[in-house]
């Protein structure tokens, strides 16, 4: 199959400059990119691309065997780092996506040369010693309600996890995104989700890393955060002037500038 048709794959920028990887979160798709993708085309390399199973990807290829893990999200990286001959590429993975570029980067460490994770969670359900910021029961709740009513699930849920109530569009955005994914597919990806524990693979990360918080995130908590930080040797954290899980849609400015200097940096 063709990855880059699979998982309709978008190049952009500069060819001459380091190759940066946008990966979106549950969902969403490579439009919640469009505010950042500004900052990086002078400089940067840029590709884009949907998991299977979003925006425009194509949907025959969705495999509930392969997506019951986010190994085979992993995968899905590992095949499109290979299709275009990545090398030493900068994988920028909001929420889930973060735990995937880890996964992806642990296996083609030729290919991923540095990590930015945007309101990454290992783990969202607590345990001993750690805040994930949900009980079990809260996780088993949440995905009851989406497996019932996911167009109402997501009505309910996507201006929570969006915050910024005094700023509703934004939330409508989400919501939109999230209704767009089809509803069997969501289940699946938000299982794989919710119920993921990566806190282990943290402690492999060998490149260097950002970590970026938002202030107050319902999905992953500033201890989450701090978490993350600490597990992945060498790494820095920003704390993000804003609110919410998407903060590359709610605070752009201050996203891309976080990011674009660690890419200085990384000179």
């Amino acid at each position: 199959m063709d990855v880059k048709r699979r998982n309709n794959v978008t190049v952009t920028g500069n060819p001459l400059g380091r190759t940066v990887v946008l990966a979106h979160g549950f969902g969403c798709d490579q439009n919640m990119w469009r505010h950042t993708l500004p900052a990086l085309v002078d400089d940067y390399r840029v590709v884009l691309f949907d998991y299977v199973g979003s925006g425009r990807s194509d949907l025959s290829a969705f495999s509930e065997h392969r997506y019951a893990s986010l190994d085979g999200y992993a995968t899905d990286v590992v095949e499109i780092c290979a299709a275009l001959d990545l090398r030493d590429a900068v994988f920028v993975g909001h929420s889930v996506s973060a735990m995937i570029g880890v996964l992806a980067a642990g296996r083609v460490p030729s290919r991923i040369g540095a990590l930015v994770m945007v309101a990454p969670s290992p783990c969202y359900i607590d345990d001993d010693g750690y805040r994930g910021g949900f009980s079990a029961e809260d996780i088993d709740e949440l995905l009851t309600s989406l497996e019932s009513n996911y167009l109402g699930w997501s009505a309910t849920m996507a201006p929570v996890i969006m915050g910024n109530a005094d700023r509703p569009e934004l939330g409508e955005e989400l919501k939109n995104s999230f209704c767009a994914t089809d509803p069997d597919i969501a289940r699946i990806f938000a299982r794989t989700t919710f119920l993921s524990d990566s806190r282990q693979d943290l402690k492999g990360v060998g490149v260097p890393t950002l970590v970026l918080e938002c202030t107050q995130d319902v999905i992953a908590p500033r201890e989450v955060g701090a978490f993350v930080h600490q597990a992945i040797a060498g790494s820095t954290l920003v704390t993000l002037d804003a609110t919410g899980h998407c903060p590359q849609l709610s605070a752009p400015e201050a996203t891309n500038a976080a990011i674009t200097d660690f890419l200085v940096r990384l000179r």
